[in-house]
């Protein structure tokens, strides 16, 4: 049961990564920093004072270029690399403060998740920007932020409902994405 337990910890942990690569990490460091739980080294380097200033900082320059049409497509593909990576230590810190998975298979868990999630993100962001004319990405991309806090904060605390809540949303954005592109192909089919 232990081994379940983390892996829905893990992945409730890691999957908000790949909206938001430094709140999950923030948070996570945060609640580790005032005891809350307990990060085995090398995870412990999340509780340091500086590197929480550093989070902070990456996540306040994040939050603000988010929000830019056009800026926001740069910035999904600069984090391309960034939010697997961010969701595979995420990942491997929950398994090995928890502990019944080795923190590399946790990594490899954390990486397909936050990847995931990341790439349904990139991939419907420019949707938004050309359905709403760019006035839509800053309200999702608050959406995508309080998604990614909140999911985070409750996979330290009550994982089973942020791995559902996850899972749920993912669920939801592939099933858009995709009816969206059937809705195209049909479009242009008619057209010919």
């Amino acid at each position: 049961m232990d081994a379940i337990y983390s892996l829905l910890a893990g992945f409730g942990l890691a999957a908000p990564a790949g909206l938001n690569a430094w709140l999950p990490l923030l948070i996570t460091g945060f609640v580790g920093k005032v005891g809350g739980i307990k990060l085995q080294a090398p995870f412990d380097i999340l509780t340091n004072t500086w590197v929480l200033l550093i989070l902070l900082l990456l996540l306040t320059v994040e939050i603000f270029v988010d929000k830019i049409p056009a800026v926001d497509t740069i910035n999904d593909i600069v984090h391309t690399f960034i939010r697997p990576v961010a969701g595979g230590i995420l990942f491997a810190a929950q398994v090995g403060a928890i502990g019944g998975l080795d923190p590399t298979v946790g990594f490899v868990l954390g990486l397909l998740s936050a990847g995931a999630v990341h790439a349904v993100k990139a991939t419907g962001r420019p949707l938004v920007t050309t359905f709403t004319g760019g006035l839509g990405n800053m309200v999702v991309s608050l959406v995508e932020d309080f998604i990614s806090g909140v999911t985070a904060a409750l996979a330290l605390f009550v994982p089973i409902l942020a791995a559902l809540i996850m899972a749920v949303i993912l669920g939801l954005a592939i099933w858009a994405i995709l009816r969206w592109r059937a809705r195209r192909r049909r479009r242009q089919t008619e057209d010919t």
